[in-house]
């Protein structure tokens, strides 16, 4: 896949070209996952509902264009299908891996098909820094389309609807923020939502990876920028 501008540090992260054998995805293979996954994403009051979907997805097909990707279908694909086994939306990690196969068998992919496809998926996510390798340009795409989500104006706004979700403070100057950490201590140890934006999303826009996604991560990265200074300016009660 060629890009219309330098992106170095993708192609030192991608490992195959895997997502480009994805050539078989078509329009109803679209249709039905959206039919599909609709309803439990709507369901959802954390952050993760059917809107961040849909703005992932038109991100990342915005990306896609920009990038000059030749396989849309498969970033849509992706989009749609990228928190479907997410650990944070079920009771068990267990139970999210039966929702990933059970959308997949409605695809009635190929084995190695419905392979890559998980393998993108894996790719997606953050993990409290502990990402895995990215198996193509596809993945990349939603990646940074999804970390796009997690910034600026409407990522504050999820950030706060997530923490309210879990029962956690908005912040305690008490608690500290955590530079390193397992994947499991990011999931599971005590934190405040705005420390999530020291650990996590002002990391982020130096994580993008495509071109496209790093331009538009700068914006919305000044934005949280001048939000948190703003934020513990008014918690220490300052005029």
């Amino acid at each position: 896949m060629k890009f219309r501008t330098a992106s170095s540090d993708l192609k030192q992260m991608i490992t195959t070209n895997g997502c480009g054998r994805m050539n078989t995805i078509n329009k109803q293979h679209i249709l039905t996952a959206e039919a599909y996954v609709r309803p439990f994403f709507e369901r959802d009051h954390s952050g993760h509902d059917w809107g961040h979907i849909q703005r992932v997805r038109r991100n990342a097909l915005f990306i896609c264009k920009q990038e000059s990707c030749q396989n849309p279908q498969a970033v849509e694909l992706i989009s749609l299908l990228h928190d479907v086994s997410d650990p944070k939306l079920h009771e068990t990690y267990e139970v999210g891996q039966d929702a990933l196969e059970k959308v997949l068998n409605e695809l009635s992919f190929t084995r190695e098909t419905e392979l890559l496809v998980k393998e993108a998926i894996v790719s997606v996510s953050f993990n409290g820094g502990h990402e895995k390798s990215l198996p193509c340009t596809e993945a990349a795409i939603v990646r940074d389309a999804d970390r796009l989500d997690a910034i600026g104006a409407v990522g504050i706004a999820r950030t706060f609807a997530y923490g309210g979700s879990r029962g956690a403070k908005m912040y305690d100057d008490e608690i500290r923020i955590r530079e390193k950490m397992t994947e499991k201590e990011y999931r599971s140890e005590t934190s405040t939502t705005v420390h999530h934006f020291y650990e996590k999303l002002l990391k982020l826009k130096n994580l993008m990876v495509t071109e496209t996604g790093k331009k538009l991560a700068h914006e919305r990265h000044q934005f949280m920028e001048s939000y948190l200074k703003q934020f513990l300016k008014e918690w220490k009660g300052q005029a």
